[in-house]
């Protein structure tokens, strides 16, 4: 079965359920339902209502000329796993909008840049740009691996339910100021963003109902399930976002 049946199909629950190893949760809304399939890596599928609202897009997790068009095209910065060209060119149509960090400024045409604090709504949606950026690690030279002002995250709200997708971060204390989240995706990837102490310290702060670690690389998604395991406010759910 291919990615496009598994978002055609009418079964996808709460649970997960994989065909072509591309698995997706379900979760309604007063408007519908939103589907969230896990395209891999940092690379997310939203679907509401008919339309298809992409997260960092990398052409590396498969072939995505395979997935429907995108509505809407979401990048939280210009590294080369988050911002790829090829993946734009297979999904964007000439009615695609596309938000991204302030880091793609210049690189992306039309593209609309949002700084942390700003909104913007497409039709139902409301997409909240949050900060994302690194405080501990940094390269050889002392940079941050992702410096303040150069990425950001979103929170995307869908008829009040909302998901926060934190891109390139570590627990930053404007994470604290996060609420009502319904479910998080949080990056567990060493040395780029967060160690799983990090990621539940993060999770903690503003207690997501459903939180999914993603962009985890080599890290062991069980070390967080069993920090979490006395936190029962938070369910952890992992699914292959290597």
């Amino acid at each position: 079965m291919t990615w496009l049946t598994l978002l055609a199909w009418a079964g996808v629950s709460t649970g997960t359920s994989t065909y072509a190893s591309l698995p997706a949760d379900r979760f309604p809304t007063s408007e519908g339902d939103v589907t969230v399939a896990f395209l891999g890596h940092g690379s997310l599928l939203f679907v509401c209502n008919g339309r298809h609202i992409y997260v960092d897009p990398w052409s590396e997790v498969g072939d995505l000329r395979r997935l429907p068009k995108a509505d809407l095209v979401l990048i939280t910065h210009d590294h080369y796993d988050h911002y790829d060209p090829e993946a734009l060119k297979w999904l964007r149509t000439p009615e695609t909008r596309i938000l991204a960090g302030p880091s793609c400024a210049g690189k992306i045409a039309d593209a609309v840049i949002l700084k942390p604090g700003e909104t913007h709504s497409v039709e139902s949606l409301v997409v909240e740009a949050v900060p994302a950026y690194n405080l501990l690690h940094r390269r050889p030279d002392g940079r941050p691996f992702h410096p303040k002002g150069e990425g950001i995250g979103f929170v995307l709200s869908f008829a009040g339910v909302r998901f926060y997708v934190a891109g390139d971060t570590e627990p930053i204390p404007e994470m604290n100021g996060l609420t009502s989240i319904t479910a998080a995706f949080l990056p567990m990837n060493l040395p780029y963003t967060m160690t799983p102490e990090m990621v539940a310290e993060a999770a903690r702060r503003f207690k997501p109902r459903f939180l999914y670690p993603y962009h985890y690389g080599e890290t062991d998604p069980a070390k967080l399930v069993r920090l979490l395991q006395n936190t029962p406010e938070i369910e952890v759910r992992v699914r292959p976002m290597r």
